[in-house]
């Protein structure tokens, strides 16, 4: 193990500011005795994704630092985010794996085979041994589960990170409340259409501003306040079911179509990309997005590049309802769950090894390690002012240095830190507040075969019929006679394993 002679971590870490990113085979099984005094292993292997255009150095700032903090001499191979399904599925076939492999695809058929083959260790029942790792959420333990197994860390992440984003400004200039019901957005939606809230004199402006994605994200989540469920529900009979065929998504899809017939709806949104989704809120088209709540910093910043007297100001609201459904927030992030740190169960041999490598891991989850990763070093990625807000010194060496690390965090949650950005320390606030009200896809630590083989086909089809339904192509028997026609196309298949399997998980 190399001599390290810097430290440099310091103190600083509970002052940072936060940035805008937020097996069980044979040789899987327990032979006994406890890893509570586990040390850290003296070396590790890492497959982790590259998110940056260049590879840090081994002998960088951020990676001498962690290899001092944790006694661990680290080896990252690093692995473009664009070609990693392609690179962990050779590494898979030839058994070439790391000792940690970072596995960020879900859904990967070939990963999820490998996970149930006994190529990676199952992980659970050593958790309750490290301070830090029997602390992960329970909701998040079961979204990473696989027919019932624990096949690596979790990747921790937000439970649940949007809301609705309207614009302050046009409420105080129309003399409006901030909306918390459904019923008062809609009145503010309508309002914003037709009540020139920019004050110009031009009938200009919209309430939503949707895109393309709005089947799978903006109006989702909107769905999800009407009591629709994340994906895939579980109803009263234990079946498990697609969300588009719930009457509460189609009581809310009536709404939206409502809403969007009154010009409170952007009228291109089916086919609108991101960037000209982010580009009209800038330039003050429309007064609502359903979106992260971190993203208002991201838009104030966009308006204030175009025009730094922009009049834009924002209410973040987190805690919609629609009449009686009790709150609740759509997961984002799969319960928290954003991919396994799956360790080998060929390159780490036995208990004792495994005990060492999840010691590793857990000394990441502290808050120095975390503000390392997120951060960098004091002096010579950020400054501290004397109210503890960080101030980046040098961006360019921050994405060189440090920001290859960032997403090779174990979790995105072990602190937040005070940021002198608009929105950002409230936003983080709401975020955290989600959480108890997150509502998660149940289908995730179950099995389909058809839903690995066919679910893209079949979303794409309801997704072209909510579409048609939105702008007036078809109507709810319309809509509804699309999605009948899915059942023979592999959805009914779908539902009934994906029931066997949750029968079986009970």
């Amino acid at each position: 193990m190399r001599n390290h002679s810097r430290l440099g971590i310091a103190a600083a870490f509970v002052t940072v500011a936060a940035l805008a990113l937020t097996a069980c085979g044979s040789s899987g099984e327990a032979t006994g005795g406890g890893g509570g005094d586990a040390k850290p292993a003296e070396s590790v292997t890492w497959m982790t994704m590259l998110h940056t255009p260049t590879t840090p150095e081994s002998d960088g700032p951020i990676q001498t630092a962690l290899e001092e903090y944790t006694g661990t001499e680290l080896n990252f191979q690093w692995v473009p985010d664009a070609s990693k399904d392609e690179k962990i599925n050779a590494a898979l076939a030839s058994d070439t794996l790391a000792d940690i492999t970072s596995i960020t695809n879900t859904t990967n058929t070939s990963v999820r085979q490998a996970l149930k083959s006994g190529q990676f260790w199952d992980v659970e029942k050593y958790l309750e041994e490290y301070p830090n790792l029997s602390q992960i959420d329970e909701q998040t333990i079961a979204s990473a589960r696989v027919d019932g197994h624990l096949y690596g860390v979790p990747f921790q992440k937000p439970k649940a990170r949007y809301g609705v984003l309207i614009r302050q400004d046009w409420l105080d200039n129309l003399g409006l409340e901030t909306p918390h019901t459904i019923e008062e957005l809609s009145e503010v939606a309508v309002a914003f259409a037709t009540q020139d809230p920019d004050g110009n004199g031009q009938n200009d402006t919209t309430g939503f501003i949707d895109r393309l994605e709005s089947f799978k994200l903006g109006f989702k989540s909107l769905a999800g306040h009407f009591g629709a469920g994340n994906n895939w529900t579980v109803t009263d009979d234990d079946e498990v079911v697609p969300s588009f065929q719930t009457d509460e998504f189609k009581q809310a899809m009536e709404w939206y179509r409502g809403l969007y017939e009154q010009g409170a709806v952007n009228g291109e949104f089916v086919t609108m990309q991101k960037q000209n989704q982010q580009d009209a809120i800038a330039q003050g088209k429309g007064g609502i997005v359903v979106t992260g709540l971190f993203e208002a910093k991201n838009y104030m910043n966009l308006a204030l590049s175009a025009d730094p007297n922009t009049p834009m100001a924002w209410a973040l609201v987190n805690d919609m309802t629609f009449e009686d459904v009790p709150r609740r927030t759509l997961s984002d992030t799969g319960g928290g769950f954003g991919g396994w740190l799956a360790l080998s169960t060929t390159q780490v041999k036995d208990e004792t090894e495994l005990r060492s490598i999840l010691a590793f891991i857990d000394k990441l989850l502290d808050e120095e390690a975390f503000a390392l990763m997120t951060n960098g070093i004091e002096g010579e990625h950020y400054s501290v002012d004397g109210d503890g807000v960080v101030s980046i010194t040098d961006q360019a060496k921050w994405e060189q240095d440090v920001q290859p690390y960032n997403s090779s965090r174990p979790s995105d949650i072990v602190t937040t830190f005070k940021s002198s950005a608009p929105y950002v320390d409230e936003g983080n606030e709401k975020i955290a507040e989600n959480a108890e009200f997150a509502i998660v896809d149940p289908t995730q630590p179950l099995s389909s075969a058809a839903f690995d083989q066919s679910w893209s086909t079949i979303q794409q089809a309801a997704n072209d019929a909510y579409n048609k339904y939105m702008v007036g192509q078809i109507d709810m028997d319309g809509y509804e006679a699309a999605i009948d026609k899915l059942g023979g196309q592999g959805l009914d298949t779908m539902i009934e394993e994906f029931t066997a399997s949750y029968a079986e998980s009970k």
